[in-house]
């Protein structure tokens, strides 16, 4: 029966996002049960292109992304996949009516990674940041507000710098495996090679505005996806804190982290904020 198939789909995009983001796995835990398989949904999607293009080096990439890129035309048009992940990301697609140009958007990004390695203009590190990360929030908010047009209107700015604010944190804690192991540097005007405590501060101050952008949105979130939204916000914006602190010299030398142990605190922190209603 293809509802045992879904179920299996489902089961896979969950166990994705488990295991390759215990962090972010964390804050879906978060969300009403109603959405939770949904995001769950995205992430695997995501995920594996991200994984074709960051981490396959063994392999011919490109052809791997074709292939990848022509399932996922396929899994839209007949509404079913083989692939677990395509057949469970079609899913949410279809009943959350999410638009095409965003997933276009999404792979056009993930292309770029393929055989681009600098940005060089605020242009063109702001169009592969919509692609990479605004259009995810977007995604994810589509499912937030259950198809409400309305909602999503008034909450689409929001989404799109928060996902800004996530993926600039990523970038900038990833500093050290993208320059070297990848040759990538995404921050434009930015000599990495000489990356001093005035650019990096540049750099945190761009975050910081997304991420108060952001927090706007999450207020007026539905309170199925708030607690689990904050959650993340929460833990993102002590990476911020942590990188902040750091000097430059360490960031490109290590990847700054969240122990375990503070994560513990910063989700009872999150709870207790949610429950007086703080946020």
């Amino acid at each position: 029966m293809k509802s045992v198939f879904d179920q299996v789909s489902f089961e896979c995009s969950k166990h994705v996002t488990k295991t390759y983001s215990t962090s972010f796995s964390s804050a879906v835990r978060m969300l009403a049960p109603s959405i939770r398989e949904d995001i769950y949904n995205i992430y695997g999607f995501v995920r594996f292109a991200d994984e074709i293009v960051d981490s396959f080096h063994e392999y011919d990439k490109q052809t791997l992304f074709e292939m990848f890129e022509g399932d996922l035309e396929s899994a839209l048009t007949l509404k079913i996949s083989l692939n677990p992940i395509l057949n469970s990301f079609q899913h949410t697609v279809h009943r959350y009516a999410i638009p095409k140009e965003l997933i276009a958007a999404f792979m056009k990004s993930m292309k770029q990674d393929l055989f681009k390695t600098e940005y060089k203009t605020t242009e063109e590190y702001e169009d592969y940041i919509y692609g990479s990360a605004d259009v995810v929030g977007l995604m994810c908010l589509k499912v937030f507000v259950k198809g409400n047009e309305t909602q999503y209107d008034d909450l689409k700015h929001s989404a799109m710098r928060l996902g800004s604010a996530f993926q600039k944190v990523n970038f900038l804690r990833d500093l050290k495996a993208d320059y070297e192991d990848l040759s990538r540097t995404y921050f434009p005007n930015t000599n990495l090679s000489k990356l001093d405590e005035a650019s990096k501060q540049v750099i945190i101050a761009d975050i910081e505005a997304d991420f108060e952008a952001g927090f706007i949105g999450i207020q007026k979130l539905p309170l199925e996806a708030k607690f689990g939204v904050y959650t993340a916000f929460v833990y993102y914006k002590k990476l911020l804190s942590k990188l902040k602190k750091t000097p430059s010299l360490e960031i490109k030398n290590t990847r700054i982290r969240v122990p375990d142990y503070e994560k513990m605190g910063l989700l009872a922190k999150c709870y207790v904020n949610y429950r007086l209603n703080i946020i």
